[in-house]
C-alpha cells in the first residue's frame, strides 16, 4: 500500500493546462477554510497519462482532477469507477480510498446541485438537448431524482434512442427519444431544460435552434456551456422571462462537490464564484 504524502496533495491532469481557472479557485476555497492542502496543474500529453497515474500512486496523492482529452483514457487506469462514470465512459473526478483510486464523473452532480436552488426536479416534465458525454452526466444524474419524464432531443437519432433506453432501462425511467431537426419547439409545460451540445462553447454568439417563444414562463434554462458563461441560449431565455442557470454556476458546484468529497468540508460557493470570475475576468 502506498503511504498518504505528508501534506495532502491533488493534481489537475491535463494537456493544455493554460488558462484553467481551477487550481485558482480550489486554493481560494483552501485559503478561505484554512485547510492546508496542494493542488497543483500538470501538462500531461496522451502518451504519458499512464505514468502519470503510476506517479499520483507512488506520491500517494489524494486524488484531483482529470480534463480532456484525458477523461475516457483514464478508466481502465483506475481501480474502480463510479455508477454515473460507467454510464457515460468518462472521468472527471479522482479519488484515493486506501491504496485503490476511484473515478468519479461530477459534470451532472454539478447541473443538478445549481438546479436544486430553484427547483426540485423529482415529478417535473425534463428535456435535454444533446446525447454526448455532458447530456448523458446531466440524465444519468436527474434521472436519480425521479422526474416524471426526461425528453432526448438530439441530432443524431441513434445515440438520443440509445440514451432514451439506457435511462428506461437502469433508472426505470419514463424516457423517450425526440427528433431534433431544424427550428425546435418544445411543449410549454417542460420544467427543465438543459443544453448539453457544444454549440456556444467558445462562442457567445452561436445560436442553438430553438424557439424560445415555445416555452413556458416557468422553464428553467440550463446551458452547461461554462465558457462563455453568457450564452446567446441564456440571454434570449433570460428575455423570454425564463429562470436561468449558466455553465460557471454548474461548475463551481461541481468542483465544490469534489472539494467536499477530498476535504470533507462544504466550501463557500461565493468565494469560489468570486475567484472563477476573477481569473477569467467576467
Amino acid at each position: 500500500m502506498t503511504s498518504q504524502s505528508v501534506q495532502p496533495i491533488l493534481v489537475l491532469l491535463s494537456d493544455r493546462p493554460g488558462g484553467n481557472p481551477t487550481e485558482f479557485m480550489v486554493e481560494q476555497a483552501f485559503e478561505h477554510h484554512d485547510i492546508e492542502w496542494v493542488y497543483h496543474t500538470v501538462e500531461v500529453n496522451p502518451e504519458g497519462l499512464i505514468d502519470a497515474i503510476r506517479g499520483v500512486r507512488a506520491m500517494g496523492f489524494i486524488g484531483g482532477h482529470v480534463s480532456h482529452p484525458h477523461k475516457e483514457a483514464i478508466l481502465p487506469l483506475l481501480d474502480r469507477c463510479g455508477e454515473t462514470a460507467e454510464l457515460v465512459g468518462a472521468v472527471n473526478v479522482i479519488h484515493r480510498e486506501a491504496d485503490a483510486l476511484l473515478g468519479e464523473n461530477f459534470e451532472g452532480r454539478g447541473l443538478v446541485a445549481a438546479l436544486r436552488r430553484l427547483i426540485d426536479p423529482a415529478e417535473r416534465r425534463v428535456a435535454i438537448l444533446g446525447t454526448g458525454r455532458a447530456a448523458t452526466a446531466a440524465a444519468c444524474e436527474l434521472a436519480r431524482l425521479r422526474p416524471a419524464q426526461m425528453a432526448i432531443y438530439g441530432r443524431n437519432a441513434e445515440r438520443a434512442g440509445a440514451l432514451a433506453e439506457r435511462l428506461q432501462t437502469t433508472f426505470k425511467l419514463d424516457a423517450v427519444a425526440l427528433p431534433w431537426e431544424g427550428e425546435l419547439e418544445l411543449p410549454p409545460e417542460t420544467d427543465i431544460l438543459v443544453h448539453a451540445t457544444t454549440i456556444g462553447r467558445e462562442d457567445p454568439n452561436a445560436r442553438v435552434p430553438l424557439r424560445i417563444e415555445s416555452l413556458g414562463k416557468q422553464t428553467v434554462v440550463a446551458d452547461m456551456t461554462a465558457d462563455p458563461p453568457d450564452t446567446q441560449l441564456i440571454r434570449e431565455a433570460a428575455e423570454h422571462g425564463c429562470p436561468t442557470i449558466e455553465g460557471l454556476a454548474m461548475y463551481v458546484e461541481q468542483v465544490a462537490e469534489a472539494i467536499a468529497l477530498w476535504t470533507g468540508v462544504d466550501p463557500d460557493r461565493g468565494v469560489m464564484r468570486e475567484a472563477i470570475d476573477e481569473f477569467l475576468e467576467v
